[in-house]
């Protein structure tokens, strides 16, 4: 929600069955695919490595203490990019491409719309998506806070209802994660930790 305040001053289900083999997650009728969430991993390792903006970033954000793997991390902003795509068109709350481009150019004067990217733990070609996302969420909390100042009791509580946006999305959605990155919770809008034990293996997904 953070990162939503630099879209704003540019604008100023969890169940399912298995999923099939090859398939990293589904998204209602929306697949992603295992070799969609490996290539996207293995680019981001080779642009992140050689950006050193990026990584000062995602020092500042803590990512790698957040997330014990990479491919989980992008899997979880793959899926998130879903759920922003049904609050908007839930809520009448559509993002322009000029949206986007603002979000883009705001990131772009902070530290640079692809090395942001890039510290989130994606590639720099996911940079409009992300930009989407973020416009998603400032347009729902301008809606809901009106014409409160930043840090008020209203802006908060409208940052607070569009948190619930979210999860209420979430939980109307069809969201089945491959066992092997660990489930979803709409709650949190967002994967939880893999479940170890010792008749979890790859080949019971189907």
């Amino acid at each position: 929600m953070a990162a939503a305040a630099v879209a704003a001053a540019a604008l100023a289900g969890c169940g399912g069955g298995p999923v099939k083999a090859g398939t990293a997650a589904i998204v209602d009728d929306d697949r992603i695919e295992l070799s969609t969430l490996d290539r996207a991993v293995q680019d981001w390792q080779r642009e992140f490595r050689a950006d050193e903006r990026a990584n000062l970033i995602r020092q500042r954000l803590g990512s790698d203490q957040l997330w014990d793997s990479d491919l989980r991390e992008a899997l979880d902003w793959l899926v998130k990019f879903r759920v922003a795509g049904e609050v908007s068109e839930r809520n009448g709350l559509p993002v322009s491409e000029g949206q986007v481009d603002e979000v883009v150019a705001a990131l772009d004067r902070q530290a640079g719309a692809a090395s942001a990217t890039r510290a989130y733990g994606l590639p720099a070609r996911y940079t409009r998506d992300l930009a989407r996302f973020f416009a998603v969420q400032t347009l729902a909390a301008q809606r809901f806070a009106g014409n409160a100042q930043p840090g008020s009791p209203q802006s908060a509580a409208a940052q607070e209802q569009t948190k619930n946006l979210f999860v209420t999305a979430a939980k109307g959605m069809r969201i089945t994660v491959n066992p092997r990155f660990g489930g979803f919770d709409p709650a949190q809008v967002g994967l939880t930790p893999v479940a170890f034990t010792l008749s979890a293996t790859e080949s019971g997904i189907r």
